[in-house]
């Protein structure tokens, strides 16, 4: 109801649950192909550094994450101690990179593509999609992965079948947000 309010409004649906006017900038980025996503949603500029400020906060410096303390008495005697409250972080490898910029692609553009030398595993990645394509939610080609219409209310879905670091290793606590 809320999204054809929304469409209805005048208003593009431009990512996974965002919307935007034609005239705003964020959509203006979205057009042009250059939206951009991080931890806080899309943005019509990219973000190469985050810096989290506040208990449970994320820091990103492209290459590498960091997540504060996560309760505030904690976060704040770590404060009082002259300490930096970060507790834990994980630095990208090149697969991590690799991968990151595929989905910030799918996630904004509902595209990307690949060359002969990438170094993820495409054939695993195309097969991962094999059964959403069926469904329609996908088109794949030669290095390609192309999202239509259909597609976009599943682009998380469609986004994990990307992230190696799911089949090497399943957690055994919830890493990641979860889709339905």
């Amino acid at each position: 109801y809320a999204r054809a309010r929304l469409l209805e409004s005048g208003y593009k649906e431009i990512g996974i649950d965002h919307f935007s006017k034609p005239e705003d900038a964020l959509y203006q980025a979205f057009e042009e192909g250059r939206m951009h996503r991080n931890f806080m949603g899309y943005s019509d500029s990219k973000t190469e550094v985050m810096i989290g400020l506040g208990a449970s906060s994320i820091s990103d410096s492209w290459d590498a994450f960091a997540q504060n303390e996560k309760s505030i008495e904690a976060y704040y005697a770590l404060l009082d101690e002259n300490k930096i409250p970060v507790v834990k972080g994980h630095i990208l490898d090149d697969e991590d990179l690799e991968v990151r910029k595929h989905i910030l692609n799918l996630m904004c553009h509902y595209l990307t593509k690949w060359d002969e030398h990438s170094i993820l595993d495409w054939d695993l990645i195309t097969s991962k999609l094999s059964e959403l394509e069926s469904d329609g939610l996908v088109q794949l080609s030669e290095q390609q992965i192309d999202i239509p219409k259909q597609g976009h209310a599943f682009i998380r879905n469609i986004c994990m079948c990307l992230d190696m670091r799911l089949y090497r290793k399943a957690p055994n606590t919830q890493v990641f947000s979860q889709t339905i």
